[in-house]
């Protein structure tokens, strides 16, 4: 096999190692915090027949909150109604609030109950909503039709 050769760096080298690694962490430092001069935000729901779930983003795409309607403790059925659509909105429009977001954008998902309650509810919470996109996918052509059965 040979021997293990453990290869030393000079005191040059390690400086500059260390000058670039106190770089990195100060270029770091220097990125703005997700609360810090936040102004506007995305807010995607996802409405489908059993869930709500609405995720707060900044412009970018960096999720910064998230809730749905299990997770503030509806169960079964009642996950999929309209007004737990509207208590997760209200939990994000807190949210938003807190971080200090007063514009946004909206983009909905899906087919479910919720969709209009939850947009209803951001609404109503004095937020002023740029835009409203509808991202649900849509089938076009749909798949390939069976064989013709031989009997």
């Amino acid at each position: 096999m040979g021997k293990k050769r453990i290869i030393q760096k000079t005191e040059k080298e390690l400086l500059e190692e260390r000058a670039k690694i106190e770089a990195a962490v100060k270029k770091e430092a220097t990125v703005e915090t997700p609360s810090s001069k936040l102004k506007e935000g995305k807010v995607y729901i996802s409405s489908s027949y059993n869930n709500t779930i609405i995720t707060l983003t900044d412009p970018r795409g960096n999720v910064l909150a998230a809730s749905s309607a299990g997770a503030i403790g509806f169960k079964g059925t009642k996950k999929a109604t309209p007004f737990a659509a509207s208590k997760v909105a209200e939990t994000i429009s807190q949210k938003l609030y807190n971080l200090g977001i007063q514009k946004i954008i909206v983009f909905v998902k899906g087919i479910g109950g919720g969709r209009e309650s939850a947009i209803r509810s951001l609404a109503n919470k004095g937020l002023e909503i740029l835009s409203i996109t509808d991202t649900t996918p849509v089938p076009h052509n749909g798949c390939r039709p069976p064989k013709v059965r031989r009997v």
